[in-house]
């Protein structure tokens, strides 16, 4: 592709609106995901507890900004304060969960729409993600550390809420801690926001700044792609597992163990000997 026709795209795709066809997808998958998290009761409990069960998927839906909002010490409910998105996630719970036959959650299963609802919702968490920067830029300019916490919670802020989302619903599931084991989308959340601090507060990187946005839409978009078609759930493993041995002790615990073996088989041969 022609360098100025790809800078084109680029500027196009970094000047997208969100609302209300992005905003429709990152709903869909919320929703999709608090009633797959119920498992084969989740129609029961949806009859049975609509107030949770709604209450829970708003978290999900306006997870980042509730918890982003929390930490900068801005009022945590402001996400709410758009009508139009809490409608639009409403509209989008409902039909998931209380259209007749089950034909809102069939159409949201099948692969074309989940494909094509996955490609927006990680355009959706790019721009949340480089909002996130932005925003802590303007209160914090010199705290990248800030910058970079904001921005990955910003981007997979229901990762960091399943704990509360879960107990709404009356499960109480203290393992299930993001700092713990976190997801693919919290890590590329944190790539991204990494980059985007760097893009934003050096001259590290050279490349003009809408490249870089495009180039972190199509980095989140292809991985997600993955792994919905090719199951490739975790691109970071390999690295952190190496980094894990090299940094964190994994290769001297590994070499304290063999030594172990080795001192154990060599009194266990000099005890043999006295004993002859």
């Amino acid at each position: 592709m022609d360098p100025e026709a790809f800078l084109d795209v680029a500027n196009q795709v970094i000047k997208l609106k969100m609302f209300p066809f992005f905003d429709i997808a990152h709903s869909l998958l919320a929703a999709l995901a608090v009633r797959e998290d119920l498992g084969a009761n989740a129609q029961a409990f949806s009859r049975k507890h609509p107030l949770a069960c709604w209450l829970s998927t708003m978290l999900v839906i306006f997870a980042g900004g509730m918890v982003a909002n929390g930490l900068l010490g801005e009022p945590i409910l402001a996400p709410l304060k758009n009508t139009g998105q809490l409608l639009v996630g409403t509209a989008v719970w409902y039909a998931v969960f209380y259209t007749p036959f089950d034909i809102g959650y069939k159409v949201a299963k099948f692969l074309p729409v989940k494909i094509v609802a996955s490609a927006m919702k990680e355009i959706y968490r790019a721009k949340k993600v480089y909002d996130g920067v932005g925003h802590a830029a303007k209160l914090y300019p010199n705290a990248w550390i800030i910058m970079i916490i904001i921005g990955t919670l910003k981007g997979n802020g229901a990762g960091f809420t399943k704990l509360i989302e879960r107990l709404i619903r009356g499960a109480w599931t203290p393992t299930a801690m993001e700092f713990m084991q976190p997801s693919f989308y919290t890590k590329a959340s944190l790539l991204a926001s990494i980059i985007f601090v760097l893009d934003k507060k050096t001259d590290w990187i050279s490349a003009p700044h809408a490249l870089v946005y495009f180039g972190i839409v199509i980095f989140l978009v292809y991985f997600k792609l993955s792994s919905i078609l090719l199951g490739i759930h975790d691109p970071f493993l390999p690295l952190e597992n190496l980094g894990c041995a090299i940094f964190f002790g994994g290769i001297w615990d590994s070499l304290a163990k063999i030594l172990g073996r080795g001192q154990a088989k060599d009194g266990d041969a000099k005890d043999v000997k006295k004993s002859n």
